[in-house]
């Protein structure tokens, strides 16, 4: 039985994501944010965060953690690179989202949308859209001469890295400056499986 606990509109969607890629069986429980702290999902998560997947007795937290986990256990024909060398690259990329522009964007997410106009920094907003014209160019660069992150075939990398930056798009953040970046981004977050996620609760 595989069960994932957070809502699409979360964090929870690059999961919901993965296991659509991997055609999984699961079962979808939509614990919003604001529900993550409840005495049963701090049962299953002690941080009190989404998402939580519970896979055949095996708890995982974060959304990165939970992917590379998938991955590995249901991908080897799909996702998950078939060497060590594809295996380091998948961690690479995953953590470059994680560390590289994910902060930058939340940080753009909270002074332009999510916080009450009275809570808005937009000098913070504006340094995070500079902070993040190296981490663009960075996955530019290394996007040239091939379809995807480790070469030819989508994997959990670009799942990954797509998923962060997908929040790109919802702050109309301006990557005409990384062409082959935001033509590989546009490629990811069309795919069938992310569509049909987006749908979810």
């Amino acid at each position: 039985m595989t069960t994932l606990y957070g809502s699409s509109k979360s964090r929870a969607a690059r999961s919901l994501w993965a296991l659509e890629e991997l055609g999984v069986k699961y079962d979808h429980v939509p614990v919003a944010p604001a529900e993550a702290k409840s005495a049963d999902n701090l049962k299953r998560n002690p941080n009190g965060h989404v998402p939580v997947l519970e896979d055949d007795g095996i708890v995982v937290w974060e959304s990165m953690a939970i992917n590379l986990y998938l991955a590995e256990k249901y991908g080897k024909n799909s996702l998950w690179p078939s060497d060590l060398a594809g295996h380091a690259a998948a961690y690479k990329w995953s953590f470059f989202g994680m560390t590289e522009a994910e902060p930058h964007l939340m940080s753009i997410l909270r002074n332009r949308v999510m916080n009450p106009p009275d809570k808005r920094d937009e000098n913070a907003a504006l340094a995070a859209v500079e902070a993040l014209k190296a981490p663009f160019k960075v996955l530019d660069q290394s996007l040239q001469g091939r379809e995807y992150l480790l070469g030819n075939s989508f994997t959990i990398a670009d799942l990954n890295v797509a998923s962060v930056l997908s929040w790109a798009a919802m702050i109309r953040l301006d990557q005409s400056a990384t062409p082959t970046a935001q033509a590989w981004l546009q490629k990811c977050l069309g795919r069938e499986a992310n569509a049909k996620v987006r749908k979810l609760p």
